[in-house]
């Protein structure tokens, strides 16, 4: 018996919603991560594209546990001196919901050429509504 590898022409992808609303972050994120990469589907092949595309809706309603609204804070490094900024995540669910869970989905992916294509497979939105009724998504409950 031989070891079955997908190739990219073997591959069908569809579009699923995950609603993201009384959701803890990392939960809808490490779904979400799956579902892109393609962990829940039997052709799963690590070199291989092979997952859905997501669409995440209420980006804006999701939770944290415990205190990690004031708590937990998000780095980056401007490249300068004393250039090391910081934001609390209550900080960033005011300006911008969606890079709570964009965040937590980048970092659940891998870091090279096929994560890079697979950041391509997601949207995030702040509202119920998105543009991509048209593909006729599947609506998935967590």
């Amino acid at each position: 018996m031989k070891t079955f590898s997908a190739k990219p022409s073997d591959v069908v992808k569809k579009w699923v919603v995950i609603d993201a609303a009384d959701q803890a972050v990392g939960r809808v994120a490490s779904k979400a991560a799956a579902i892109i990469r393609g962990k829940t589907k039997p052709i799963f092949t690590p070199h291989v594209d092979t997952g859905d595309n997501v669409i995440i809706v209420n980006a804006a309603k999701v939770k944290m546990t415990g205190k990690k609204w004031l708590q937990k804070e998000y780095f980056w490094y401007t490249g300068h001196p004393g250039g090391l900024k910081s934001l609390r995540a209550e900080e960033i669910l005011a300006k911008r919901p969606s890079d709570l869970l964009k965040q937590a989905i980048d970092g659940m992916l891998p870091k090279n050429r096929l994560g890079r294509t697979l950041r391509l497979n997601y949207r995030i939105y702040d509202t119920e509504e998105h543009p991509h009724t048209g593909q006729a998504p599947e609506v998935i409950t967590l």
